[in-house]
């Protein structure tokens, strides 16, 4: 119903059939990267032009209370349900079919993504201290007893066999079962990699926000205009609007922001892990030229 009003009150503000011809925005993201700051930005698409913020929950790949991967056709169902000028968000893994779905014609998608470094200590916190419904807070908030645990554990990934190996505690069967196991950083990340292959999708990174936030929402605003959405203001002053929309103390999820936090929160263990398992993604996204960091 509220989905329903605020597109009536677009369709005063801009006219009858102005949604009808607004592509959908679709904000993805991989997690903790930065996926409410994306979606404050296109919020403020709705003070440019038609566009609405369809209220809907997070379009997702996996689902956070029971860890179970949804099958590529109820996503694509959910995708389906978005209206024109609807503005959506997710997480969610490239294939073939949901990439055919977001890159058509009609849709503006974007993909944020950011130091996995920084992903981790920012999962570490997030699943310890305030996802109280997901399936692994119990066992990083109770089981795991300090930090530097539950950062091996997010690098390196969850798993019976490989707790036992770690001297981590073990996995209860009425906590996660085999099929929830957590895949190490790099294959949390690598079914991602095919939308920076993709023209349709603008890729950003969360660092573009601090080091140059005019120069990441110039490309927001001009992406969006490319694939057909009418501004009713001139690039400057709509620019300025996607600016003033960002309010990270809004995001339920908020924590500090800060890059290159991993800087002060990795061992040199965790160091010689990341390298281990991540080293040649930290190269393949431009983070690192080379493993000497």
């Amino acid at each position: 119903m509220r989905r329903a009003i605020r597109r009536a009150g677009q369709s005063l503000r801009y006219g009858r059939h102005a949604l009808n011809h607004t592509p959908v925005f679709f904000a993805n993201s991989f997690p903790k990267s930065g996926t409410h700051l994306l979606t404050q930005v296109m919020q403020g698409f709705t003070r440019c032009g038609p566009a609405v913020n369809s209220g809907l929950p997070a379009i997702v790949t996996f689902e956070g209370d029971t860890g179970r991967q949804r099958l590529e056709n109820e996503i694509l169902a959910d995708l389906r349900h978005l209206l024109p000028g609807d503005i959506a968000y997710g997480h969610l893994h490239s294939s073939a079919g949901i990439a055919a779905a977001l890159c058509r014609d009609g849709v503006v998608p974007y993909f944020i993504l950011r130091d996995p470094r920084d992903v981790v200590v920012s999962h570490v916190h997030y699943l310890t201290e305030m996802a109280q419904d997901h399936v692994y807070h119990r066992y990083f908030a109770q089981e795991l007893k300090t930090f530097d645990e539950r950062l091996r554990v997010s690098i390196l990934g969850l798993s019976q066999e490989s707790n036992s190996q770690r001297n981590l505690p073990a996995i209860h069967e009425n906590q996660i079962s085999p099929a929830q196991s957590l895949p190490n950083i790099y294959a949390r990340f690598e079914p991602y990699l095919g939308w920076l292959d993709c023209p349709e999708v603008l890729t950003l990174h969360y660092e573009d926000f601090t080091a140059g936030r005019r120069a990441a929402l110039q490309l927001i605003f001009e992406h969006a205009v490319q694939r057909g959405f009418v501004s009713r203001y001139e690039p400057e002053r709509a620019i300025a609007i996607l600016a003033d929309s960002i309010e990270p103390q809004r995001s339920p999820t908020f924590r500090s922001g800060k890059t290159g936090a991993w800087r002060e929160a990795f061992s040199a263990e965790n160091k010689r892990l990341f390298k281990e398992v991540a080293g040649g993604l930290l190269v393949q996204l431009d983070y690192e030229k080379d493993f000497n960091w």
